[in-house]
């Protein structure tokens, strides 16, 4: 009977379940977190936060009963090297159970288990809140003040004097908005006398070119027909290339034509030499056909002369 025996036996005889605590505690201290289902690693939280606990006092017996669980001297290295100093001031609780969902095939309900003190990102997020203060919570609201507010009855005036100041500005009128209205008058009507003056100008600008001298009629003449001789000369310079351009490439296509025509010929020669050689291999064929008939013409006048032979051989006797 199993009184009192409330632990999980993990459907595993008790060698095999110690022997598993054990490579499971060795990978949690060498990786500082992983992978199983939650049924093992409670399990594995009871076989290893006693070891954690031991592993605060670096003796040589405390090595000692740790690598009775563990059987791995490299882990136990680990944990008085490196976990034991960061695990020092905490007073137990030193792994987390993170549940991640369950498992596809036989559902099992999977989780990831790590040591505390190990995760960075977990770390930072109370050291970042106790940095930001927070301002004392009461149970009653706070009435809030407005700045610059003032009681009437204290001041003395009364609500209504502003209203009236606001009402007397605006029936005055205002000497800045008159001013302006005044100024954009002013530009509105010197516009088109600007606009006049410049077409003045530009028709003055083309009467004195029109009134040029001969001599500079000329000279301009001359200016623009030696602008005009290297356009020229640059046309030329750019059609040179074009008609080289289609040259060879009529000299590439007469040289490919006449390489299909050699190829042709090449073909042709080629079939009649074969239609040759199967002439010749039949000639040869129907002469063998004809020795073969000669020697059985033969054979049968050798077999008549032997038939003969007998023939008369019989009569003799």
């Amino acid at each position: 009977m199993r009184h009192g025996k409330k632990f999980n036996h993990l459907s595993r005889k008790a060698p095999h379940r110690k022997a598993m605590l054990a490579n499971m505690a060795s990978s949690l201290l060498k990786h500082k977190r992983i992978n199983t289902t939650v049924a093992k690693a409670k399990a594995l939280r009871t076989f290893i936060e006693p070891l954690l606990t031991r592993a605060k006092d670096d003796t040589t017996h405390s090595r000692r009963m740790v690598f009775r669980y563990l059987r791995d001297k490299y882990a136990v290295t680990e944990l008085f090297r490196d976990v034991a100093p960061k695990i020092a001031d905490r007073p137990g609780g030193y792994t987390r159970i993170l549940k991640t969902g369950n498992r596809l095939g036989d559902n099992a309900e999977m989780c990831l288990i790590e040591l505390v003190d190990f995760n960075e990102a977990m770390l930072a997020e109370p050291k970042a809140a106790g940095t930001a203060e927070k301002k004392p919570r009461t149970r009653r609201g706070r009435s809030k003040k407005r700045s610059g507010a003032t009681d009437p009855a204290k001041t003395g005036l009364s609500a209504e004097a502003p209203a009236k100041e606001d009402a007397k500005a605006e029936d005055k009128p205002s000497v800045e908005d008159a001013e302006i209205i005044e100024e954009v008058e002013e530009v509105k009507q010197d516009k088109p006398a600007e606009e006049s003056a410049e077409a003045a100008t530009k028709v003055e600008a083309t009467e004195e070119n029109s009134t040029d001298t001969p001599e500079e009629a000329d000279v301009s003449s001359e200016a623009a027909t030696k602008e005009e001789e290297p356009d020229a000369e640059e046309t030329t310079t750019e059609e040179e290339p074009e008609e080289e351009a289609s040259k060879e490439a009529v000299e590439e296509e007469a040289v490919e034509e006449e390489t299909v025509e050699e190829e042709a010929v090449e073909e042709e020669t080629v079939e009649e030499e074969t239609v040759e050689e199967e002439t010749k291999e039949g000639e040869a064929v129907e002469e063998e056909t004809k020795e073969g008939e000669a020697v059985e013409e033969e054979t049968k006048e050798g077999e008549a002369t032997e038939e003969e032979s007998t023939g008369e051989e019989e009569k003799k006797d």
